[in-house]
């Protein structure tokens, strides 16, 4: 079974695909060795670890690089968070996409944000049509950010993500990524009156796992949450180190080195 068909099948579940985010091929082996049975990249903490603010400035080349390495030490699927494909150009767009699955990948997430619902459907008919042309898979997951960038009137958000969500699905859209949309009743909602397999991001106040399997989600992100509270440590650590010099904050539960090493053998 191909990587893709693998992927496709882990969204056809009862408790969510739990998709703790890697940004980088280290945090991405990590995440592998604890059982993960996919890995997805953070499209911001992917960013920072490249040197770039988050918000579609991140050089194509640079997104290649890094997606070379993550595969290299992978053996579970890998969805990659692309933007907005890095490009207004829908074709573009389809031959970026066809260069991350000439390496391997197995998904990505496409995002609309403040572009028009009708170039993001662009986008993904002309990456369906490409993959079509190369006899390739790949599963599409279409975020919609209605409830994340306030797209729409609160009131109106579930519904304006189910005019989205099927516009998206008849585009060939395999997956519906809804992000900071928390609240059960606007989860039923949409579950209800889409085709698509929902995905949310953890967020305060958002139900556990089980309760969202019972929901109906199939598929829930930590977004950039990990490599946040990654670097959140890292600057506690760094502070302390530049302003005592002190030692022992480091041995405060490091992962040993022999382990990390481990993870690349």
């Amino acid at each position: 079974m191909s990587n893709v068909n693998t992927f496709r099948q882990l969204h056809d579940n009862s408790v969510p695909l739990r998709l703790p985010n890697a940004w980088d091929a280290g945090s991405a082996r990590l995440i592998e060795s604890l059982g993960a049975p996919a890995i997805a990249t953070t499209s911001a903490g992917f960013a920072w670890a490249l040197g770039y603010p988050d918000g579609r400035v991140l050089p194509f080349d640079e997104v290649v690089g890094s997606v070379r390495r993550i595969v290299r030490v992978l053996n579970v699927p890998l969805s990659v968070d692309i933007e907005n494909g890095y490009s207004d150009n829908p074709k573009t767009v389809a031959d970026h996409v066809m260069q991350l699955v000439d390496l391997g990948i197995a998904g990505i997430n496409i995002e609309d944000g403040s572009d028009p619902a009708s170039l993001l459907a662009l986008k993904i008919e002309a990456i369906k049509h490409a993959l079509v042309k190369s006899g390739s898979d790949l599963f599409v997951n279409a975020r919609s950010d209605v409830f994340l960038a306030g797209l729409a009137e609160k009131s109106k958000q579930p519904q304006e993500s189910i005019a989205r969500g099927n516009l998206y699905a008849s585009a060939g859209a395999d997956g519906l990524f809804l992000p900071a949309l928390a609240q059960s009743s606007d989860i039923e909602t949409i579950v209800g009156a889409t085709r698509l397999p929902l995905n949310v991001m953890a967020v305060p106040g958002l139900a556990d796992a089980a309760t969202l399997g019972k929901l109906g989600v199939r598929r829930l992100s930590a977004g950039s949450g990990i490599s946040q509270v990654v670097l959140g440590k890292a600057k506690a650590l760094a502070q302390d180190f530049l302003k005592d010099g002190r030692s022992e904050a480091l041995d405060n539960d490091p992962l040993p080195y022999s382990e990390i090493q481990n993870l690349f053998v």
